[in-house]
Order: structure tokens, then sequence, then C-alpha cells
């Protein structure tokens, strides 16, 4: 296992953390950006298991959950991503990251799926429905989001999303979601988890990358700072100096797209296209 490093330089204003996005499939480039805005934090994406172990922090982003798996496995990445949560080093999975480090899951297609493993969690992996059943809403921020301000909410882009059913000792809740009248119904419960925390491995089942706040990247820049600092720091590892970022000159995405709540996509999504007829 090789592990890149470099030692740091000058004074705390001169050196970065790295943290990695797992760039196999799906949204690493929205992470990117987000992560970038966060100060003294250098980005890489992974697609080796090189990159992987120089990074102090690992992001597995949203995406397709079985394909993400399938090139995984193809590109020999998976027992270096188990070796990684192992190790003590902080994942965040958003989707099908969060479905990814989970330790269980249902409704899986036939055969099964790889997963990383490692968070004590029990998800669904496609608990609000299909593709057309996305949807985004507003939900409380948590406790630890005080330092960072803002408004006491976020907004939550909830694609073909997972939640959790259960989750073992030492799992925090960090977000829930109260479900609809329908939903409380067809699922035999009022609410569901749909962020949580344990120790340095964080998973969400929203899109926070989809949006402008940066509020849930710099939890996670925060949880990576904390565990460098308490086992990491002094062998230098994935501290890199500061650089001309080679993504720097990348337009960044346009601002956010409204909000519409679950109604309006559900009159949206089955609005029929108006027909004319061809002009003799």
């Amino acid at each position: 296992m090789t592990t890149a490093t470099a030692p740091p330089v000058g004074n705390g204003a001169s050196i970065s953390l790295r943290v990695g996005v797992l760039a196999l499939q799906g949204s690493f480039r929205e992470h990117m950006t987000l992560l970038r805005s966060v100060p003294g934090v250098t980005v890489l994406e992974v697609r080796t298991a090189e990159e992987l172990h120089s990074c102090a922090g690992l992001i597995i982003p949203g995406g397709e959950s079985t394909t993400m798996a399938h090139v995984a496995e193809r590109w020999g990445l998976v027992p270096e991503l188990r070796a990684f949560a192992a190790a003590g080093k902080p994942i965040w999975g958003t989707c099908a990251g969060m479905i990814f480090l989970a330790d269980r899951a249902d409704g899986m297609k036939q055969g099964g799926q790889t997963l990383v493993g490692g968070l004590d969690i029990s998800v669904s992996r496609n608990f609000f429905g299909a593709q057309v059943n996305s949807f985004e809403t507003q939900l409380s921020v948590p406790e630890c989001f005080k330092p960072y301000g803002g408004e006491p909410t976020f907004r939550a882009l909830f694609i073909r999303a997972p939640a959790v059913l259960s989750a073992g000792v030492g799992v925090h809740t960090l977000a829930s979601y109260t479900l609809t009248a329908e939903e409380a119904a067809a699922q035999g419960r009022a609410s569901v988890a749909v962020a949580v925390r344990s120790g340095v491995l964080l998973a969400t089942a929203f899109h926070p990358e989809l949006t402008t706040d940066s509020r849930w990247h710099r939890l996670f820049v925060d949880m990576v700072r904390e565990n460098y600092k308490g086992g990491c720091e002094s062998t230098g590892i994935a501290i890199v100096s500061l650089v001309p970022d080679a993504y720097a000159s990348v337009r960044n995405r346009p601002n956010d797209v409204p909000i519409y709540g679950k109604e309006f996509m559900k009159v949206e999504a089955y609005t029929q296209p108006t027909t004319t007829a061809k002009q003799a």
C-alpha cells in the first residue's frame, strides 16, 4: 500500500489538508466545488488506491450505487476503501454513498450489492420511491451546525433516496424527515433518519452538493481536521503545500434552482405533453 505524503511547509496558513472525492460515477464534481469553498482544503479526485491513501478524508458521492459498486470492484478499490475505513479515516457518504457505507441494506437488485460497510445502520435503498418521486424540502439544522451560523433550516434534495431504517448504539441522528400522511401509512412510521454520524463516519440520504449551502462540507472538513490532529499530525500524512488548483478555472455551477414541494413534483411528473396536429 503506497501513501503519498508531503511534509508541512511553513506555518499553518501555508499547508492544507487533502480531502478526496471518489470519482467513479455520480456527483463528485459538485462535491469538489463546495469543498473548494472551505479554507485550508486541497481536493483530489480519487480513482486509484494511491490517490485514496494520500487523503485524510473521503467523500463517496451520490449516484447509482450498483454501478459505483461494480466499477469499484473492477478497479480493485473495494478492499482499499474498507482498509481506509478500518484505519479510522473520516468518510462521508451522500445518497448512494450512504448505501455504500451501511452495514446492511435492503431493496437491493438480484444478486445483492457490494458494500464497504463500517457504519452500523440498516438502510432502504429506495425508501422514497423511484426517480419520479424525487423531491426537495427544508429540514432543521443539527446542533453541530451552530459554529457555522446561517439559517435554522437547510435545503435537502432527495433523488431516488435511501433512508435509515435502524441504527446501532453509537450512531447519532443529525437530521430526520417527517413523513407525509400517505408515506406514514405506507411505511408504518411517522419519521425516518436521513443524516447520521458515528465517530468519523457521516452519511446523508440527501444531496448537499447540489445546493450552495456549504455547512455539511464544513462539518465534514472539521471532522477530518479533528481526526488528523488526534492521530496523524506527527506523520505529515495527507498534508500538502498549497499550490495552484488544477481545477481552479472550472466555472462554478449556476445558483440553486427554486425549491419544489412534493405536490408540485407529482403534478409535474404526471402532466402529459401537449401534442399538436401535423400541418398539411
